[in-house]
């Protein structure tokens, strides 16, 4: 029912329940006169203001229109809420009377058959809303308020003045039960509508400030699950409620509130509340109330979703011009972008300028939790400076999509006059096993979409439990722990348990894995402050892959935490599928232009192909090779090798700086528009990343390379330094090896080794090159590129026609090894024509496929080339340039292009000898540099040392010798299985002396780690020797415990020596020691 259909029935109550008295004494007469006289002047005060201090006209006229707005606002929302209690009173009436005005407004059980009327649930409802009202009003005058008066300083003086819940009851028009899904369950949609003359009033005394909330109304379908089902009393374990999308709210506000009803204020102030609750109540978030013990209620919180859907949202057609001339005379076009919403996960596509037709080809994976009931809505905008214009919106059921596993169709824009949008719906299900997994890797490597996200693999749930006696705080304070959650570059917070060194979170969380047997899961456990952490632990995602059904549910312990701290966490991995029988849903015809259906009628025209009469057309003379532009292929590679840095600036200061702390580093590396990220090396003023970047440029004058340090943090990172270098000067030199003076602060420098790799075509270069690359090992897992790929595409010929009959308007699609780029779409043609070039770096071409895919606008395929590069390898110069037929297509279709492989010939994997050297007889594969010994993980190839029953753990160390800077390098990694010299476990440190050394010159220590019996200290010391005094020491080494000087505790933890001369310090060697035990 209309505002204005309820207005006149209104409007008599009104007036009969509000009579004129017929007679009214002097003394009521006079206080009526002296208020209408107030509220005048009152009127006129602000006019009389603006005049005394000399504002302009404008200003009472911006605050007439701010008035104005708001009272239209205020008696819109009134109206709004008296229609609604009217049609919630009269629901029956108005059905049967007016079913024929408006179907829409016709309650759920009406409209569906499966959906039941529960009216006996109202009256039970009504009968218990006043003994409800008392309820909530105890709660928030008894619990509510001092909780918040208890917050903030600023609310000590907070009351609720007045609590009245109203007379309207909530109402639920209609239960829907769905039986037939799991039958350990029952779950019920429950469809709620609420008009209600609820009354709080708030009060905060010491700031006079009033506000509260005078009518509310609420509509929406609300999930109820009632799982598990068991055979004793109360028959339910729990009870999971959520709403499955947003309900409809809207607030009537009072007081200080009242300003929330400006336009404006009123749409962002309901946006706010809205968040909030979706926050609590909107999937994937739900409210579980447990019924019974032992329940593992994160699990019911967030369960296993029920599959995931890709979305491509491909195109559009159609739209409607918004961006029109004079006033609508002339039509414009408009700029069209897509906003796709899947319950809270929101997706927002680019926009296209200025087209009617556009062309999105973006790529979304979300997360489905319930079906049947969760959807998918896509709304189109046209994107404004001022106020964005709809252009439609169209509604997709998941559980369509369930059923069909693929829709690829166009979906006709509702709300609009014309418009239509082509939609490919996947419908991913979850394997329990990793036996597909390489599989469905590689046919995501073989998908391209334009947002950054690549195809993920799986997906993974973490079900945060507890931990156990987690260390204490400064002072042996309880902490009050927080978890952080990390994959890649995802993070993920838990809720804080205040003061418990055993907390409980029962958090859950989802992540998207791209693939799983590269990535790990870092887990941190710190205090409120994020600035003390009380553990870390790092699990491969490899070890679930290896667990039964992918699972792993188990105490984990705690590292850089105290002996007997614990984690229990839960981590179920699923591998995403899509089912091979799988077909796509015939797609619909476009809408015709025309708007006279859904299709053209008729019959389609076949076109000959060979053209009228049914004669052959001559060929035109083909060219039989490409003729690229002279730049082609004149394009270099850079590697940059960022090392290590030393004396950065410690950022994560405690008590104002007076307690220096840490920093968290990582370095940003911008170049020619691309920027490469470091990982984070965790509380360390000296990191060693030893990371490998490779970028292809081309040489133009004034190119610069920038780097900046950051200290990473949970809010904004802290600025560590930059410095930029001039490409032209790296190109000059060929190769650098130096320390960069960090700018803009007071401390720190960054080794890097710099080289512009020179490109030859000397076949046998290529095994020399490849050599070295195996032997090489960096921490990001980046391997050396031996060659760049040049690839120039000029034209195509002979293509097939589109399944209309009409030429195709033809891209071409190159791919290799993940890598994809894409040309220009020619207008309509079998014979396109691009001309344009391509560049890829290229580990080993032996192994390598170049793929390159033509298509009609990016959709139906119009052929493939595959290439082999072993087949360039086998060119005269390593230059492929001839016509290739293409497979998928016509037996005459064919593409020409060029393909050429440079090999990179780096200066570190070979050192030619000088002519007339004895034995010059070639080249001799001579490692100038290796970087083994900047390695901090184990490295594969090193054997363990052997364990021993009188060992006292072991230390993992770098002994290597450098001939280029005359130095001798020890780094200390860490240690292990440390005996412990006290309850608390032991404060180690690292001690150590190169005998012989009478005056002890040569004595280095590590700084302390606190209560750690595994520390990592990433400690690297140099020694200003020669080869031959270095290979003459002998390394005295001892793990001590730090105490006092009143200390009863143990000091000594164990010992190692070792003789220098019994390792090769050319190459290095990177190993775990065993510790002797101290004999005494």
């Amino acid at each position: 029912m209309s505002a204005a259909d309820a207005e006149p029935s209104m409007s008599r109550d009104t007036a009969a329940a509000a009579p004129v008295s017929p007679s009214q004494g002097p003394g009521e007469r006079a206080v009526s006169a002296l208020w209408s006289f107030g509220k005048y002047l009152g009127a006129l005060l602000p006019v009389y203001l603006a005049g005394y201090y000399g504002f302009t006209i404008f200003v009472v006229l911006f605050g007439l229109m701010l008035y104005m707005g708001w009272k239209h606002s205020r008696l819109e929302k009134v109206m709004r809420l008296q229609s609604a209690m009217y049609l919630l009173e009269n629901e029956k009436e108005f059905t049967t009377e007016k079913v024929f005005r408006a179907k829409r407004d016709l309650p759920s059980w009406v409209s569906f058959p499966d959906v039941e009327k529960v009216e006996w649930l109202n009256k039970i409802i009504q009968q218990a809303w006043p003994f409800i009202g008392q309820y909530l009003e105890k709660l928030l005058v008894e619990t509510i308020a001092p909780a918040i008066r208890m917050s903030s300083i600023h609310l000590q003086t907070l009351s609720f003045t007045k609590v009245n819940i109203g007379e309207k009851a909530l109402k639920v028009v209609g239960v829907k039960a769905h039986t037939e899904h799991d039958k350990r369950q029952v779950m019920l949609d429950l469809y709620l509508s609420y008009a209600g003359d609820v009354e709080v009033n708030v009060e905060i005394k010491k700031y006079f400030c009033k506000a509260g909330v005078k009518g509310i109304q609420l509509n929406g379908k609300l999930r109820v699950i009632l799982e598990p089902l068991i055979g004793d009393a109360p028959l339910v374990g729990a009870i999971t409620m959520f709403f499955i999308r947003r309900p409809k709210l809207d607030i009537n506000w009072t007081g200080l509130t009242n300003l929330l009803d400006i336009p404006g204020l009123s749409a962002m102030s309901d946006t706010m509340i809205m968040d909030a609750i979706a926050s609590h109540l909107v999937l994937p978030n739900r409210l579980t109330v447990p019924l019974v013990a032992d329940l593992h209620v994160a699990q019911l919180r967030s369960p296993l979703p029920r599959g995931v859907v890709r979305i491509h949202l491909l195109e559009a057609e159609d739209l409607t011009a918004k961006d029109t001339v004079i006033k609508g005379l002339i039509d414009g076009k408009s700029d069209p972008y897509a906003v796709l919403r899947v319950g809270t996960q929101i997706f927002t596509s680019r926009h296209v300028d200025s087209n009617l037709n556009p062309q999105w080809r973006e790529m979304y994976e979300v997360i489905v939790h319930e079906v049947p009931g969760q959807e998918l809505e896509v709304e189109v905008f046209d994107k404004d400076p001022d106020q964005d214009d709809f252009l439609g919106r169209v509604k997709v059921d998941f559980d369509i999509v369930k059923k069909a596993r693929i829709v690829d169709d166009w979906f006709n824009l509702k709300d609009v006059p014309s418009g239509s949008v082509h939609l490919r719906l996947e419908w991913l299900s979850l394997l329990s096993s990793a036996d597909r997994l390489s599989e469905v890797i590689q046919k995501n490597q073989n998908l391209t979409s334009k947002t950054t996200e690549a195809p993920s693999a799986a997906i993974l749930a973490v079900y945060l439990d507890q931990a156990y006696e987690l260390p204490m705080r400064k002072g042996n304070k309880d902490p009050s722990p927080m978890v952080q959650i990390s994959i890649q570059d995802t993070t993920k917070e838990s809720k804080i348990c205040y003061g418990t060194s055993n907390p409980v979170w029962e958090d859950a969380f989802t992540f998207f894995i791209q693939d799983p047997r590269k990535q790990d899961i870092d887990i941190q456990v710190k205090d409120d402050d994020r600035s003390l952490s009380l553990g870390s632990l790092t699990i491969p995602l490899t070890r679930v892959l290896a667990s039964p059904d992918l699972t792993m549910d188990q105490w984990f312990q705690l590292e850089n935490s105290g002996s007997a701290s614990r984690i229990y966490v839960k981590t179920v991995l699923r591998v995403l599928w899509l089912a091979d029988d799988a077909t796509p849903t015939t797609p619909s015809p476009r809408p015709s232009s025309s708007g006279s259906g859904p299709g053209h009628g008729g019959l389609k025209a076949e076109l000959n192909p060979m053209g009228p009469g049914g004669l052959v057309k001559p060929q035109a003379t083909r060219p039989q090779r490409t003729t690229p532009d002279s730049e082609f292929g004149t394009e270099g590679v850079l590697r940059i090798h960022l090392v290590e840095a030393q004396n950065l600036i410690a950022k994560d200061n405690f008590m104002g700086g007076m307690v220096k702390g840490k920093s968290d580093p990582y370095v940003k590396i911008r170049v020619a528009g691309i920027t490469f990220r470091s990982h984070t090396i965790k509380e360390n003023l000296n990191p060693v990343w030893n990371e490998l970047y490779e970028v292809i440029l081309t040489q133009l004058p004034g190119q610069e390379i920038q780097f900046e340090l950051f200290d990473k943090d949970i809010d904004q990172d802290d600025f560590l330094g930059r410095f930029k270098l001039n490409l032209r000067d790296i190109i000059s030199a060929q190769f650098i090896d130096m320390w960069y003076t960090l700018n803009d602060v007071k401390s720190g420098r960054v080794h890097l080794v710099l080289e512009w790799l020179p490109r030859v075509t000397d076949l046998p270069r290529l095994e020399q090159v490849l050599q070295y690359q195996s032997q090489q090992s960096y921490q990001n897992k980046v391997v050396p590129s031996s060659c760049v790929l040049f690839v120039y595409v000029e034209r195509a010929h002979g293509l097939p026609l589109k399944k209309s009959g009409k030429e195709p308007k033809v891209g071409a699609e190159i791919v290799l090894k993940g890598v994809s780029h894409k040309t220009k779409i020619c207008e309509r043609s079998t014979s396109p024509r691009w001309d344009e070039a391509f560049h890829f770096l290229v580990r080993d071409p032996r192994d390598e496929t170049l793929t390159v895919k033509l298509s009609h606008s990016w959709g139906q395929a119009l052929g493939s080339l595959t290439l082999p590069l072993r087949e360039v390898l086998a060119e005269t110069g390593l230059v492929l340039d001839r016509w290739l037929s293409l497979d998928g297509a016509l037996p005459e279709s064919q593409i020409l292009l060029r393909a050429t492989l440079k090999i990179l010939d780096t200066q570190l994997a070979v050192c030619r000898r000088a002519p007339g050297d004895a034995g010059s007889d070639g080249d001799e594969v001579i490692p100038r540099w290796v970087p083994s010994h900047l390695d901090l993980r184990q490295r594969g190839g090193f054997t363990m040392a052997s364990d021993s029953a009188n060992t006292a753990g072991q230390v993992k160390l770098t002994i290597s010798y450098s001939a280029e800077e005359s130095r001798l390098f020890i780094t200390v990694h860490s240690c292990r299985a440390l005996a412990a010299c006290s309850k608390d476990g032991a404060d180690p440190y690292v001690s150590f002396i190169l005998l012989p050394d009478k005056k002890a010159t040569t004595k280095r220590k590590t700084a302390t780690k606190k209560r750690d019996l595994n520390p990592e200290f990433n400690e690297r010391f140099d020694f200003e020797f020669s080869l031959e005094e270095s290979v003459q020491r002998r390394l005295d080494l001892s793990v001590k415990n730090s105490v006092s000087f009143m200390s009863r505790e143990r000091e000594l933890i164990g010992k190692l020596q070792l003789d220098l001369d019994q390792i090769d310090l050319k190459s290095g060697v990177t190993q775990w020691f065993d510790l002797a035990a101290d004999a005494t």
